[in-house]
């Protein structure tokens, strides 16, 4: 569905990207792990075409983005990181500005916006100024816009940030009903995003990518890199207990309940 080819990208003398490429299969749901400045975004806005890529290129459905920009765009839908709504709009306005900037016909609108409605649970706040909608509802918002055309895929950039516990579930879960009929990349750095939805991991990291993988196949591949340890029980106070450990020669570490994580593995990959 997606094929990035050894994708690179300058700003000045600076390298954001440095040679990346993974592919990304057709009703998949694909995390884009990585800290902040790792160079998610930029890979983001280089698949839909904001930004030329140094060198590489990005193929949709076989077709190459930058000598088809205008088609290929017509199978995305993308939610930067800064959600583009114009907030002394009605959330209905801008639902149907949107729809009409997307090129659905007058007769199909009305029916196009109750079903971006009915899937991004909007009803509530339709008659709302976009200004007045709490930061979930506004992520909604602008998940129903890069879905109105019905594209194929679906780029969400950082789509939970800043959200609270409960509004990250809700997308969490919006997130993974869209994924049942098209193809979603969505980049985090939040580590329990991806393995609550993905069904595949790109872990990225100053601007390479330093694994990829389902999250389980994460955490055996980094398991297995671990240095030999040793399990013992011991009764005692926990704090003198471990003290006493790492004063052996020859201890690098000691921790209680050694099991790997996925927290572990990302650390681990990101060194």
């Amino acid at each position: 569905m997606i094929e990035i080819k050894n994708l690179s990208k300058k700003f000045g003398d600076t390298k954001v990207l440095d040679d990346i490429s993974f592919s990304v299969k057709k009703g998949e749901i694909l995390g884009f792990l990585g800290p902040n400045g790792a160079g998610k975004s930029t890979t983001m806005k280089i698949i839909t075409d904001f930004w030329a890529p140094t060198s590489g290129s990005v193929e949709v459905d076989g077709i190459v983005v930058r000598e088809n920009s205008i088609e290929t765009r017509k199978k995305i839908g993308y939610l930067p990181e800064t959600v583009p709504l114009y907030e002394d709009m009605l959330v209905i306005e801008y639902l149907k500005f949107v729809a009409e900037v997307r090129g659905i016909s007058k007769k199909n609108i009305k029916n196009r916006i109750k079903e971006v409605v009915e899937s991004c649970k909007l009803r509530e706040v339709l008659r709302k100024p976009i200004d007045e909608l709490s930061k979930g509802y506004r992520q909604r918002v602008g998940i129903a816009q890069a879905i109105m055309h019905e594209p194929d895929i679906l780029i969400l950039d950082e789509p939970t940030t800043g959200l609270d516990p409960k509004q990250i579930i809700e997308i969490r879960n919006l997130i993974k009903e869209i994924g049942k009929e098209k193809t979603v990349i969505f980049s985090t750095h939040i580590l329990s995003e991806v393995s609550a939805t993905c069904d595949r991991v790109v872990i990225i990291n100053k601007g390479k990518i330093v694994s990829e993988g389902t999250p389980a196949e994460i955490l055996e591949r980094t398991e297995a890199k671990k240095k030999k340890s040793i399990v013992v029980e011991i009764s005692g106070d926990e704090k003198s207990v471990l003290d006493e450990i790492r004063n052996i020669r020859g201890v690098e570490s000691a921790r209680v309940n050694d099991e790997i994580t996925l927290e572990d593995a990302f650390l681990e990959l990101t060194k």
